[in-house]
């Protein structure tokens, strides 16, 4: 009873579900729409229950090597001064970048079957399983469909409905792209900010090639998420006039790469992450916004936790949807409240970045963001360890 596992998107929360089901007697197939796995992105953070997970598959030594060894963040003014640092260094956190991270996901699920350069047409549920028609395989009929195809998901538009009934704009946009890599202090991200914009380089102390950062407070704007051109434009007519003298450069490498990525900051919240057979993990799901820092958190416990719950319930998807849920929902309601993030990173005026550099030069901030985390922490239950119903 429910065997064959269809998951949308090979990306963090994907790659982990396939992982599990496997490890659990499940057999998962994935779809990709991408012709190759997507190993670009930005550091994502590996921390608390993430940990334990990546324990759990034998990945974490590996994470802890492929560590980015960055600092923090330097705040500098338009003459590219330092003005202010923030010390973000955690030892109970590892931060990775998601491209690696992939990786090493996508080499402990060698035998889940993946189908790139594809996507999901249409789907139809009945009371024995899921008929799914593919926009290039043939059709195929499987047990359980899962989506794990990130904030703009498919899967959840055509089982749940449109997008904006579960996307929430939290009023900014930010774009990453490849940068010169002598650019910035190595081991630093380095930020320049006017009222409501921030432009930055990423300095990983392990990689050779930095990142650019763009980040803009902007009310929602109508654009396609697919449309890299007018993405491009977007972010060229929001940071045409810095002040700041590496920032012409840092724009007109941005545009020329062709990894260069945009989207807004954005939330998904739904009552419910299943339907019938068809449920949703990871982004698609919960999306937190890259402002979290906890999107490669909620992706990997998350997904531990439904393939899992599969497994206790005798592969039961009522009963393990529902366990998944109930489980995993107020860690993602934790996760969800960024708004002191957004502020620090991108102040809205020019008051308010002075506030933050001042507070910034106190040894308070890093303290108090270590005593969050300490309650955080012990507020969380131990992660289950789950095994096959008898």
């Amino acid at each position: 009873m429910n065997e064959r596992i269809l998951i949308s998107g090979a990306g963090i929360a994907g790659l982990t579900l396939a992982h599990w089901l496997a490890r659990h007697g499940m057999r998962p197939t994935i779809v990709e729409r991408a012709l190759e796995l997507r190993t670009g992105g930005n550091g994502v953070d590996v921390r608390d229950d993430a940990v334990t997970v990546a324990e759990r598959m034998g990945l974490m030594d590996r994470i802890r090597e492929l560590a980015t060894d960055v600092n923090g963040m330097k705040f500098v003014d338009a003459a590219d001064r330092a003005v202010a640092r923030l010390d973000t260094r955690d030892d109970a956190s590892v931060e990775v970048m998601r491209g690696d991270l992939v990786a090493l996901l996508h080499e402990v699920t060698e035998d889940a079957e993946i189908l790139f350069g594809d996507s999901i047409r249409a789907l139809t549920q009945d009371d024995h399983g899921v008929t799914v028609t593919f926009e290039h395989a043939p059709a195929r009929h499987f047990d359980l469909v899962i989506g794990a195809d990130g904030m703009h998901s498919h899967l959840r538009r055509l089982a749940f409905g449109p997008e904006d009934r579960y996307l929430r704009h939290k009023d900014h946009y930010f774009a990453f792209a490849d940068a010169d890599g002598r650019l910035g202090e190595d081991r630093w991200v380095t930020m320049f900010n006017t009222p409501g914009k921030m432009i930055g380089i990423y300095r990983s102390g392990n990689h050779a090639q930095a990142k650019a950062y763009f980040i803009f407070r902007s009310e929602q704007l109508n654009y396609d998420h697919r449309d890299v051109a007018q993405h491009k434009r977007l972010v060229t007519e929001a940071f045409a006039d810095q002040p700041w003298q590496p920032a012409r450069g840092l724009l007109a490498a941005a545009l020329t790469d062709p990894d260069f990525y945009f989207d807004a900051l954005g939330q998904v919240h739904m009552d419910s992450w299943s339907s019938g057979r068809i449920a949703l993990v990871g982004d698609a799901a919960w999306c937190a916004s890259p402002a979290s820092g906890a999107g490669a958190e909620l992706a990997l416990v998350g997904a531990y936790r439904l393939a899992g719950e599969l497994a206790a319930a005798g592969r039961n998807h009522r009963l393990a949807f529902a366990r998944y849920e109930t489980g995993h929902r107020s860690l993602v309601d934790r996760k969800q409240q960024i708004s002191p993030n957004v502020r620090l990173m991108v102040p809205k005026t020019e008051g308010g970045r002075c506030l933050r550099d001042a507070l910034v030069r106190l040894p308070l901030m890093k303290a108090a963001g270590a005593f969050e985390r300490r309650l955080q922490a012990r507020a969380a239950e131990p992660l289950p360890i789950y095994h096959r119903a008898a």
